[in-house]
């Protein structure tokens, strides 16, 4: 097959990850809700916790994914690479540093103006302002280093199972080091989250997965029903090894971190799993009908809802006097605040989408079109 004809059949749009990425920021929102309203003895709400714990796995092996299979289909010099990619990213970043600072200053004023912007320059420099926004700090890392992984996925053709088991080997060693000895970790203790080699097997297993994509992609709609059973043991795997860390003497929170080796297992899975579910419904979308319309608003719409939705449950948590912890008794209060979390986070993007705000505040330029034009990158992932 010529280089051309390869290059456009992969220029095609990948309604697949659109699921994948619908799903996985909505999970993800479903960390932050229960992680801030469940209540010290709801058990089943740290085991779902425990099991929501992949996102930020998943979410770096889609940014790797799209980044290689869209630079294999559009090559580009960096030096038009980058500057379009931390426009996308990197603007909002800044922007929503600064409106996490000014939040948490209204929320416990202290200090002066110039302290204030003291934090927010070093809140911005190590993706600090606000608990999610490491993502994006993590995803401009891969930016940078794209040419070294094409160039690694290029010279290990026909070796990339070498390549994989490297950063696998990286990455467990990472984090077992973070979990079963922390008190010796240091510096790299205090932020591993915000670094990208913590992720190293998930970046390196998106970048070899899209240089595959087409049988990738095969082997997925092919094994569907394997991945499901797959799943569902990795599950069982998972919440396992949440008891023996409950038997350990980790709260019912702590058993549950996001950073302790097994939850490579589970989010290989899980991206698997969403994957699956992505290519079944690929193969019977149907162009112009209101689910596809649906789906296309909703990775459209994604990173910015991703950007707000901490500040709309900060509001609904803490505003009036934490009203709704005091009226909603958990777990409900869960359920309660995810959905008004969700709607407000829509809210702010569909208002935001309809401005020239639309860049620093979703990551997508403005357009005076109400509908998403259809593109092959769609930031962050």
């Amino acid at each position: 097959m010529s280089e051309a004809v390869n290059r456009r059949q992969r220029s095609r749009h990948l309604y697949e990850v659109d699921i994948v990425r619908i799903l996985t920021f909505v999970c993800v929102i479903g960390v932050h809700t229960t992680s801030h309203t469940a209540g010290p003895d709801d058990i089943g709400l740290y085991m779902l916790l425990d099991l929501l714990h992949f996102t930020r796995e998943v979410f770096f092996a889609l940014t790797a994914f799209v980044l290689v299979y869209s630079y294999d289909a559009r090559p580009v010099p960096m030096r038009k690479f980058w500057p379009k990619r931390f426009l996308l990213v990197g603007v909002p970043y800044v922007v929503w540093s600064a409106i996490y600072v000014v939040a948490g200053y209204l929320h416990h004023p202290n200090g002066t103006i110039g302290d204030l912007v003291v934090k927010f320059v070093f809140a911005t420099l190590t993706g600090s302002a606000w608990y999610h926004l490491y993502f994006l700090l993590v995803t401009m890392q891969v930016y940078l280093l794209v040419p070294v992984i094409l160039w690694l996925v290029r010279r290990t053709r026909g070796r990339h199972w070498m390549l994989l088991a490297a950063a696998l080997l990286v990455q467990v060693a990472l984090m077992s080091w973070y979990h079963y000895a922390h008190a010796t970790t240091g510096w790299y203790g205090e932020w591993a989250k915000q670094i990208v080699f913590t992720y190293s097997f998930f970046v390196m297993a998106g970048a070899v997965a899209a240089d595959h994509s087409a049988q990738f992609l095969a082997w997925i709609r092919a094994h569907r029903g394997l991945i499901g059973w797959l799943v569902l043991a990795c599950a069982v795997v998972m919440l396992g090894f949440y008891w023996i860390e409950v038997a350990r003497g980790s709260s019912f929170y702590g058993a549950g971190t996001p950073m302790q080796p097994v939850v490579i297992l589970w989010s290989v899975a899980i991206a698997l799993g969403f994957l699956a579910i992505g290519t079944w419904w690929a193969d019977r979308r149907r162009a112009g009908s209101v689910m596809a319309r649906f789906v296309d608003l909703g990775s459209d719409r994604s990173f910015g809802i991703f950007l707000s939705h901490p500040l709309v449950l900060w509001v609904l948590l803490w505003a009036g006097d934490d009203w709704l912890e005091r009226n909603v008794p958990t777990p409900w209060l869960t359920l309660v605040a995810y959905v008004l979390v969700i709607a407000g986070a829509v809210l702010i993007t569909e208002v935001a989408r309809r401005t020239p705000a639309s860049l620093p505040l979703t990551g997508r330029r403005y357009s005076s079109r109400l509908h998403p034009a259809k593109q092959l990158e769609v930031p962050p992932g």
